[in-house]
């Protein structure tokens, strides 16, 4: 008895009413969980790790009710090119939001060699306030604020094709490579626009 399946003309999966267990256990496969931010419709995440212009570098996808923090760990082991090795001259930073503020996080963050900043919009504008006002302390550390709308850039970036802002796949493997292709062409894309000999 198939539990989740597909609508023809709609692009979410949807849920008939079976077996619970047996739901969990094919929805998990497919990659889908139900979205807490959309009555509980099918939905898929997308865990993306950007370089510091936007490039995508690491992509991961699973259901939509998966913290954010545990994709952390396959994300980060997904990272296509090979990283340099950072030393103490040249350290490699990793900017998270506060949802991975949790020791989980700290430790793959360390155990893969990053710098790990952790910063709440909240903290941000107590950190410009107090810059105004001239407190101590506090705005010592408001030039190092984290850029997270470089990941939402290039989350939209991503969306831009239809395949990936309306999720069509029931497999997630061919999701996950409809996102590394896009990926590929906006590399590409950046190589052109700045005439890299490698295109020649």
């Amino acid at each position: 008895m198939a539990i989740c399946r597909w609508l023809p003309g709609q692009g979410a999966l949807h849920r008939k009413k079976g077996d619970e267990q047996a739901s969990k256990s094919t929805c998990q496969e497919r990659g889908v969980g139900p979205n807490p931010t959309d009555r509980g419709k099918l939905g898929v995440k997308t865990s993306l790790l950007v370089e510091a212009e936007g490039g995508p570098l690491a992509l991961c996808v699973a259901g939509a009710n998966v913290n954010d923090h545990l994709l952390l760990e396959a994300t980060l082991a997904a990272v296509v090119v090979e990283r340099p090795f950072p030393t103490e001259a040249n350290p490699q930073h990793l900017c998270l939001d506060k949802g991975y503020e949790n020791a989980l996080s700290r430790q793959v963050a360390q155990g893969h060699g990053y710098t790990l900043h952790i910063r709440s919009i909240r903290e941000e504008g107590l950190a410009a306030a107090s810059q105004d006002a001239g407190i101590a302390g506090i705005a010592d550390h408001a030039d190092k604020k984290p850029r997270r709308w470089v990941v939402e850039r290039t989350l939209s970036w991503l969306q831009r094709w239809r395949g990936i802002l309306i999720r069509w796949e029931k497999k997630p493997q061919n999701y996950l490579a409809s996102l590394k292709l896009a990926s590929a062409l906006l590399w590409f894309r950046r190589a052109w626009k700045l005439g890299s000999p490698l295109l020649r």
